[in-house]
């Protein structure tokens, strides 16, 4: 059941009426029920996975906050391995194996589960001991396919405060969810039309095209997970939950040390917390610091898939996002100069994702000896845009990239506050009103899958 299907309306409608019907204490129950009627709509096999790995973390939550004796580590481990392990064995003998299927969302619930039971075994949190209620946690239906993921600290206790349904928060929760079908039905599905065609056969094409699809899949990527989020965060609010900001105007940075602390913030945030912390420690070794650093984002590659050139990807990142902490300890450029810094941004992020989309190594080697050729004609990447799809095509989508940038550096603050307290505020309700008539104007309506619920 995806999001962008008429089938996930429906059931969103009936479960909205349901909860606001009940009595504030059987409405827990009512979410735990749509959450593996959601999960199970994909697979029963699925479902017997999130409650295996919820049951296992559950269990040893409440053993080691008991701490006893000396066996305490035993089921923090045993949790680790059940849910870290049980996401590299689905991954990997999917990757060996191609008749193997990988349960959707694991890698999402395992990460938070995980999370959960480090910080009762840090003494961070208190674990919950009502076993149906704890399956809530980790079975939410907006966040288990793709996150955000959320920690038990954040999530948990919103299930059980009583909420009101106010206006205010039911017209937060449906521009969210409008601006969120936007970038997906809009603009990533729009852009896709002209990288999937691309990327499919890059030999085909000049240097100058591939780069410009390369940005497109930039921004395709991010339109489409991060819409991905503002549903979930907008569907989230319509209960009264409040999930932790996931995105905030990452291609707007001016760094990749910036970029990293705007985009996918809850992975980012808990690949600090759970596995960089975890192995530099104590540890006063500055050079184990940059180590530890470089190894998180080979992890964080390998994470979306078990492949070489998402490897490349997490070590493109690693190699520069630590040159730069290098740099920044010894230089700090003024303001001024953050333009320059966002064009540099831009250009290696749209490099360096060639290798998360490229087909093989083979498809990854023509990308980059075609771009790094230099041999630019302006004229000819034209043609072959037009070839790939029509030019009214291309004109929209390159109209929707400017749209996606102005409105972020809106929101940035960089027009002034002055501009947006006269002009912007009044504009609220028609920039809405006319991105909600866009989407039936411009959105595809063909149920594209989001891109992260692969991974």
């Amino acid at each position: 059941m995806l999001f962008n299907s008429l089938h996930f309306i429906y059931f969103l409608t009936v479960v909205f009426l349901l909860y606001w019907s009940f009595a504030h204490k059987y409405r827990w129950k009512i979410l735990l029920a749509a959450g593996y009627y959601f999960y199970i709509s994909w697979s029963m096999e699925f479902a017997l996975v999130l409650l295996l790995l919820s049951l296992i973390s559950y269990y040893s939550a409440i053993r080691l906050f008991s701490g006893e004796g000396k066996n305490s580590k035993f089921w923090l481990w045993l949790a680790i391995i059940a849910n870290i392990g049980g996401l590299f064995v689905f991954k990997y003998l999917g990757f060996f194996n191609k008749g193997w299927i990988v349960p959707i969302g694991i890698s999402y619930y395992s990460l938070q589960l995980t999370g959960y039971v480090i910080d009762v075994y840090r003494k961070k949190a208190e674990p919950e001991t009502n076993l149906v209620r704890f399956t809530l946690f980790s079975s939410f239906f907006p966040i288990v396919l793709s996150g955000p993921v959320e920690r038990f600290s954040n999530l948990m206790p919103q299930f059980f405060v009583m909420h009101q349904l106010t206006r205010e928060c039911l017209i937060s929760a449906v521009r969210i969810i409008t601006w969120g079908f936007f970038k997906k039905m809009v603009i990533a599905d729009r852009l896709a039309e002209f990288v999937n065609p691309v990327f499919a056969e890059p030999s085909h094409y000049s240097g100058l095209t591939l780069l410009v699809i390369a940005f497109f899949f930039v921004v395709q990527v991010y339109t489409d997970f991060s819409g991905y989020t503002d549903i979930a965060t907008g569907v989230a609010l319509l209960f009264g939950m409040k999930l932790s900001l996931n995105w905030c105007r990452p291609l707007l940075s001016h760094s990749l040390m910036d970029f990293w602390k705007r985009n996918n913030i809850s992975l980012t945030s808990w690949f600090r917390d759970y596995l960089y912390f975890g192995l530099v420690g104590r540890s006063r070794s500055y050079v184990f610091w940059l180590f530890g650093i470089f190894v998180v984002f080979v992890v964080s590659g390998l994470w979306h898939g078990a492949s070489s050139l998402f490897l490349i990807w997490g070590a493109l990142h690693g190699l520069v996002y630590t040159l730069e902490f290098l740099i920044s300890k010894k230089i700090r450029l003024p303001r001024k100069f953050f333009f320059f810094g966002w064009i540099y941004l831009i250009a290696f992020y749209t490099l360096a994702i060639v290798p998360f989309r490229a087909g093989c190594m083979a498809d990854l080697i023509v990308f980059y000896k075609k771009i790094f050729s230099f041999n630019y004609n302006w004229k000819f990447t034209l043609q072959e845009l037009i070839t790939v799809h029509s030019f009214f095509s291309l004109l929209i989508g390159c109209g929707l990239i400017v749209f996606l940038f102005l409105k972020e550096l809106k929101e940035e603050g960089v027009f002034g506050p002055a501009t947006i307290r006269w002009q912007v505020v009044p504009l609220k309700p028609f920039f809405y009103v006319l991105v909600f008539v866009l989407i039936f104007v411009l959105g595809k309506f063909d149920a594209n899958g989001f891109i992260y619920t692969h991974f």
